[in-house]
């Protein structure tokens, strides 16, 4: 049986496809990719002329505090990685969701370790 989906999830889908008709990660630049979900947060950066994926992180091995402190965790574990894999410049892809609370923790997080939006 097929799930449900309601509009707030359909529109969050809607906005992200607007949001990637105009980001493109490329291998000098990968797209710092964010998805949340009740519970985790899971974050990947993307090189998409190729369609692989670089780096790929998770909340899920950062238990850390609050859900907030985790997703601040994940964003400097991220630009640590990718600072091991020699990049410094991402474009980020809040993947329709609004940029306030754990996604706005993620890319402070990811400025904080080095990364350059």
């Amino acid at each position: 049986m097929a799930q449900k989906t309601n509009n707030k999830t359909l529109g969050r889908i809607s906005r992200h496809a607007r949001i990637r008709s105009r980001i493109i990660g490329t291998s000098s630049r990968p797209r710092l990719s964010i998805y949340k979900s009740n519970r985790y947060i899971h974050a990947q950066l993307i090189d998409d002329t190729e369609g692989k994926t670089i780096l790929a992180l998770s909340t899920k091995a950062i238990e850390k505090g609050t859900k907030t402190e985790a997703a601040k965790a994940l964003g400097a574990e991220i630009a640590k990685q990718a600072k091991a894999k020699k990049l410094s410049a991402v474009v980020f892809d809040r993947g329709g969701f609004r940029y306030t609370g754990r996604i706005a923790a993620v890319a402070a997080g990811a400025r904080e370790g080095g990364l350059i939006f």
